[in-house]
């Protein structure tokens, strides 16, 4: 598969690896070293060096390497099909499971789950972790996601993700009463400058992104929202809550810690609208609320306002 990339103004001066890093998603900056070592990085046609500082209007050319053959053990794990046909598969994952192996979790992830269901028919483009996987969303985040059975889908949907097409919409409950019954947050995201694990509101080596978001209920001291995607950033909607002041609540890492009761952030995805790749239908997919976020709200008392 091969990508290109322009150099925009306020990027001039960087390092064209953390760039790579930054911008593709799921390739982290030891990955994009070694694809520029195999020359698989180019400039004019002509291969680059790992640390050559990039400047306004150079157009980059990446090949990413075909995927390779699934290592990925297949394991019988039970899965909340939402939908399935035969070009895409859509479950309703559970808070507490990661979407594809990584250190620490080579097991019991998502895709595990689904070369057990699919067997060999799901889209290559991934890669051999991530087999058909068209987005993520974080381990402790409940809620609807989409992998597709074929690489035309794969592709199909990734345009969608590309053009803003593809609507995500998430449920969240957020610290503090939001005054506004709804709003905007257009602020970059990219890795925080100290702590790499953590992503923030950074002119620096970020990507713009945008949440659009409405009240659902106002309680004491908490607000239950709805959440639309514009962009798809790690951590984003965590992210951009936190930055206005609202983050969400139980979230570890960009909130006030741990809550009683509740293992993560109370964030579900509840539905996805799209164009479906073989139909060119409208589609929409919905879910429930689950137990642990209905729970929340029971808790939270009268409504307010």
């Amino acid at each position: 598969m091969t990508d290109t990339y322009t150099i925009k103004a306020q990027e001039s001066g960087e390092r064209i690896d953390a760039l790579l890093a930054q911008e593709i998603d799921d390739l982290s900056r030891s990955q994009a070293v070694r694809l520029i070592e195999q020359g698989l990085v180019t400039l004019r046609c002509a291969p680059i060096k790992k640390n050559h500082r990039v400047s306004a209007g150079e157009i980059f050319v990446v090949e990413l390497p075909e995927a390779e053959d699934t290592e990925v053990i297949p394991e019988n794990i039970p899965l909340d099909i939402a939908y399935e046909d035969e070009d895409i598969i859509i479950v309703n994952k559970p808070r507490g499971m990661v979407v594809h192996p990584a250190p620490g979790h080579p097991r019991g992830t998502l895709v595990n789950a689904l070369l057990w269901h699919c067997g060999s028919s799901l889209s290559g483009i991934g890669g051999e972790k991530r087999p058909g996987i068209v987005h993520r969303i974080d381990m402790d985040t409940s809620g609807l996601i989409i992998a597709a059975k074929n690489d035309y889908a794969h592709r199909f949907l990734s345009a969608q993700l590309a053009d803003h097409s593809l609507s995500r919409t998430y449920e969240a409950i957020v610290l503090g009463r939001l005054r506004d019954d709804a709003g905007t947050v257009d602020a970059p995201i990219g890795r925080h400058p100290i702590d790499r694990k953590r992503m923030a509101v950074t002119e620096r080596n970020s990507r713009n992104a945008v949440t659009h978001y409405e009240v659902i209920a106002r309680y004491n001291g908490y607000t239950h929202i709805r959440c639309n995607l514009e962009t798809g950033r790690t951590h984003q909607i965590r992210v951009h809550m936190a930055y206005i002041g609202h983050p969400l609540l139980g979230d570890e890492i960009y909130g006030m810690g741990k809550e009683k009761g509740l293992e993560g952030q109370c964030l579900h995805a509840r539905t996805l609208r799209f164009i479906h790749p073989r139909t060119n239908e409208t589609t929409e997919v919905a879910t429930e609320l689950p137990d642990y976020f209905t729970d929340v709200l029971s808790r939270l008392g009268e409504k307010i306002g």
